[in-house]
């Protein structure tokens, strides 16, 4: 204040009325003393030292908004009015000054500081308030979203939904409606603040009500009377809204809230905040939906796998049990306590099972047979599954061996008994050209016959080779190279490659390890699948002879690109007399030439099969162990 005597007048009056006075005589000492006090009012001249005391104001106002100003002006003209209520002057004083003067302006400038900052407050709790709703919406939205994840119970979810809705809207009832697709009616999935009587009860019409509207086309409906409106027998509102539960474009239920007693109206906000909860229900449906089908489709594939007769383990990547059904727990006597989990090493000590499981996957030979302790023999079969694990399927075989055994015996009997006759046979035709002159017919004759003896004959050695090797005699077993055996046999075909123009492809590696073996049968064995090649496949083919060692075991494949077998035929080409459907009459043979293979194979505790497509060729796969001597 530029004026002592006028500062000195302000002090006191205020003094008197109970104010806290501070004086300053200049703008910096003023900033300074605002920086580290909030005073209720600011009183300035228009004159502060060297500052313009205007100016001084206006930046008052334009820092601290809040202050009310209260500006002296030594001499009271318009245009100084007019400047300072332009710059955020509250009101003014002038000569000549009163007390009463003072103390009505601070009174009227402290009285109007003060309504701005109650309107200030009551509009920052209306938009606090605003944004405290959102908030909550935005926090139900977010507990209901993890409500869904985090829950399969649709009847908690549901709920909750409905109580969301309830308490979000303000409404004093609401409903989750769902179609009866049997009577064509809406019942209540879910309810809040009904009678349970009539939630149990309800029963609503599609047709010529508001639901059903809903159902039907599937947009929101908004009621908001005057008058209460029936929706059903007792069951009367005053406002009401219903949004549709659609999924895939199709409405299968409603969601609402009520007022059936205050007349409080829903507006588009209450609208648009149910359809989001709709949108939620819709999702726990659809999920309970999906889980419930998951449940019983593994239900029914667990019941098959229990029920099955064959025995079927179920490993995942980690050779982990996921699951063993009846027979493979009673086929290795295995407890009835949970196996779901342990590896497999831990619960079966079978070695033939696990260096099958080992070597799934990596080697061609993915069979085995099995004797479990009570002699019953199983061909297990071991077949990965992409992203789950392994499969081993248990086929039981016993009385399949049985009936091959019992066939073996009685073909040996048989051939032992027509060997002598059909020798006989061959020597007294033999001595008929020495008897006396034959014509050309006769000598036709002969010769049909002694092709037909000679042909009974081979399949009479066929059988009794077959007879010996299924019998176990000549077992000795030597040190042999198998690569070597390969190529003495396909030397001695060169002759029928050469007529056929048949092309021999060799895929063996430089260095194969002995085996402990019956050179004798192997070389046997090599001949027929060889012959077997030659025979099917057409002039101008290619045989191929691959072979690898492979951790214990040789495995050996006979490639052709033949006639190939039919399907059909497949399981049977091993059995003993058994020739495929698509080999003509042309093409000689007992049928005895593969079962003599498997045997050998057998032998020597390998295991042999063959994979074909017709018109393409096919491939026969043995495998070997090496043994020990």
């Amino acid at each position: 204040m530029s004026d002592p005597q006028v500062s000195f007048l302000l002090e006191r009056v205020l003094a008197s009325g109970g104010y806290s006075v501070i004086k300053t005589q200049d703008w910096p000492s003023t900033q300074k003393e605002l920086q580290s006090k909030s005073p209720a009012m600011i009183i300035l001249s228009d004159k502060l030292g060297e500052s313009n005391g205007l100016d001084v104001a206006a930046e008052l106002a334009q820092r601290w908004p809040a202050i009310p100003l209260l500006l002296f002006v030594e001499e009271d003209t318009p245009e100084l009015l007019k400047k300072a209520l332009s710059v955020g002057v509250s009101d003014y004083l002038c000569l000549p000054l009163r007390a009463e003067d003072i103390t009505n302006a601070v009174q009227r400038s402290l009285e109007k500081a003060r309504q701005r900052r109650e309107w200030v407050l009551l509009e920052t709790r209306r938009n606090t308030a605003s944004l405290q709703r959102k908030v909550d919406e935005l926090e139900a939205l977010a507990r209901l979203g993890r409500s869904i994840t985090g829950s399969l119970d649709l009847d908690s979810v549901l709920s909750a939904i409905v109580d969301a809705a309830v308490e979000l809207t303000g409404a004093e009832e609401g409903s989750l409606l769902l179609l009866d697709e049997s009577t064509g009616e809406l019942y209540m999935r879910a309810a809040r603040n009904f009678q349970d009587e009539f939630v149990r009860t309800f029963r609503l019409p599609v047709q010529d009500t508001l639901a059903g509207s809903v159902l039907r086309t599937g947009k929101p409906a908004l009621l908001d009377e005057a008058t209460p409106q029936k929706i059903k027998t007792a069951y009367l509102v005053h406002s009401l809204v219903y949004v549709p539960l659609q999924l895939h474009d199709r409405v299968f239920g409603v969601l609402g809230v009520d007022n059936r007693h205050e007349r409080l109206p829903f507006k588009d906000r209450d609208v648009k905040l149910l359809s989001a909860f709709a949108e939620y229900a819709v999702i726990a449906i659809e999920n309970a939906r999906l889980y419930a089908n998951t449940i019983l489709e593994r239900n029914k594939l667990e019941t098959v796998l229990t029920q099955i007769q064959d025995g079927v383990i179920v490993l995942d990547l980690d050779q982990r049990i996921l699951l063993v059904n009846h027979t493979a727990q009673l086929a290795f006597s295995l407890s009835d306590q949970p196996l779901a989990g342990k590896k497999l090493n831990e619960v079966f000590s079978q070695s033939e099972i696990l260096e099958l499981v080992d070597s799934a996957g990596k080697s061609l030979s993915n069979r085995q047979e099995i004797t479990v302790d009570d002699g019953r023999i199983f061909s297990i079969l071991v077949t990965p599954i992409p992203a789950i694990g392994l499969a081993i399927t248990m086929h039981d075989i016993t009385n399949l061996k049985k009936l091959d055994r019992i066939k073996s015996d009685f073909v040996s009997t048989v051939s032992h008994d027509l060997r002598s006759p059909l020798t006989a046979i061959m020597g007294y035709v033999e001595l008929i050209e020495r008897a006396g002159t034959v014509n050309d017919m006769q000598r036709d004759f002969i010769r049909r016959v002694h092709v037909n003896v000679t042909n009974i004959t081979s399949l009479m050695d066929d059988l009794l080779n077959l007879s010996h090797i299924e019998s176990g005699f000549d077992g000795s077993k030597d040190k042999i190279y198998l690569d070597q055996l390969v190529s003495y046999s396909a030397d001695n075909f060169s002759k029928q490659f050469s007529d056929k123009n048949l092309k021999l492809v060799y895929e063996i590696p430089d260095a194969v390890p002995p085996l402990y073996a019956n050179a004798i049968q192997l070389r046997q064995m090599l001949d027929n699948l060889l012959a077997n090649a030659v025979k099917y496949t057409p002039s101008n083919g290619t045989v191929t002879i691959h072979m690898e060692v492979e951790q214990n075991q040789i495995i050996i494949q006979v490639r052709d690109s033949g006639i190939g077998i039919p399907p059909m035929d497949l399981p049977y080409i091993f059995d003993k007399f058994y020739r495929a459907g698509n080999v003509g009459n042309e093409v000689t043979g007992t049928g005895l030439g593969l079962a003599i293979v498997k045997s050998i194979v057998e032998n020597h505790n390998g295991r042999i099969w063959v994979d074909s497509i017709v018109g393409q060729g096919s491939t026969f796969t043995v495998v070997l162990p090496l043994g020990q001597p």
